[in-house]
């Protein structure tokens, strides 16, 4: 605790605790990256890749994001309810929060919805280049949508280590089912194979 409070107040106004450090437009910065790991952008976004995976004739692969989501969704909110810890208290949020602090719910299911989709994508394209930006566009966002939780003085620094830890396994046991599955009923290891007609990168 004592160390979230200190990575916290770094942040933050030595004489004013409840208004954060930096220009005026990276807090407006901040909540928009935020909602990019609200519960309803992250339905948006995966209703979106599973209609596409649908159109591309990957239902299976479709219902297995839904189900890492989902699963991701309940994992959080046991774990949640399970520590039960709370929000920080000593400075005022710049938005309203309801549940326990730890793990981060925005750092957890962003991780995992993003990641699983990143790695998604990157399976179609054999151009290693595109594979590694696909991937690293996908962490940057994910650091992004953390990092905007602490500055908006709403998670701990732990809160979102904890959750980018516990969204990462998720996403990772998710993947290996994934693969595994479809493997097993296809006899190789890529869920969706790459554009033959893509030139190698």
């Amino acid at each position: 605790m004592a160390f979230d409070q200190k990575v916290m107040l770094a942040l933050r106004n030595p004489a004013n605790p409840s208004v954060p450090v930096g220009p005026a437009w990276w807090h407006d910065a901040a909540r928009d990256i935020t909602s990019l790991g609200s519960t309803m952008v992250l339905t948006m976004v995966t209703l979106g890749v599973m209609g596409y995976l649908f159109l591309a004739r990957r239902p299976r692969v479709a219902w297995m994001l839904l189900g890492a989501v989902l699963g991701g969704v309940a994992l959080n909110s046991i774990l949640k309810f399970a520590f039960a810890r709370p929000r920080p208290d000593f400075i005022i949020h710049a938005e309203w929060v309801f549940t326990p602090s730890f793990p981060s719910g925005h750092a957890t299911l962003s991780a995992i919805t993003y990641s699983t989709i990143g790695v998604l994508l990157a399976q179609i394209h054999s151009s290693r280049r595109l594979r590694v930006y696909l991937i690293s566009m996908t962490a940057l966002l994910i650091l992004l949508i953390g990092v905007s939780r602490i500055c908006l003085g709403v998670h701990y620094l732990s809160d979102v280590l904890g959750g980018w830890c516990i969204g990462a396994a998720w996403a990772m046991a998710c993947w290996e089912l994934m693969v595994w599955q479809q493997g097993s009923r296809l006899g190789g290891n890529r869920l969706i194979s790459p554009d033959a007609r893509e030139p190698p990168g």
